[in-house]
């Protein structure tokens, strides 16, 4: 008679990955990345449990989307003021915030709860071709093909 083992945070071991975001279509890589942040690349993937993965992107400035998305594509700010609502594309928020894209799309993926904002606090986004996290040792994304299959 097994169980399934449930995973506790203070048992798992810090685990950094970086990834380019160069040439990358916004999508694929938001759902690789929150894949990879909440953990489910791993086999102790607990629902409930922060997995201690964390994300590094560099080239956050240099991530592509398809068709006219750049221009057709909007945001949505609001200030909660009457007449407040501030809207923008998607080129006229990568020109003024580099990788906040990213983090938007991200966002959507991950669940709206605590665990969701723990988990987005794991998420690092750098606009040029260097990070300041070098000392983690930071290992390259597994490609799509190797999750997919089980690590």
């Amino acid at each position: 008679m097994g169980y399934t083992k449930s995973a506790k945070t203070s048992e798992l071991p810090e685990t950094w990955y970086v990834v380019d975001a160069r040439g990358k279509v916004l999508g694929q890589l938001a759902a690789d990345i929150a894949s990879t942040l909440r953990g489910k690349h791993s086999p102790l993937f607990t629902p409930h449990v922060n997995m201690r993965t964390h994300v590094i992107v560099i080239n956050a400035e240099k991530i592509h989307l398809t068709g006219r998305k750049w221009d057709a594509k909007r945001y949505h700010q609001h200030s909660g003021w009457r007449g407040g609502l501030r809207t923008f594309t998607a080129r006229q928020l990568n020109e003024r915030k580099p990788g906040e894209l990213i983090r938007r799309a991200v966002w959507g993926m991950l669940p709206k709860n605590r665990l969701g904002r723990a988990t987005m606090k794991r998420l690092r986004i750098f606009a040029g071709e260097t990070h300041r996290h070098q000392a983690q040792k930071p290992m390259p994304l597994p490609p799509r093909t190797a999750r997919v299959e089980g690590a």
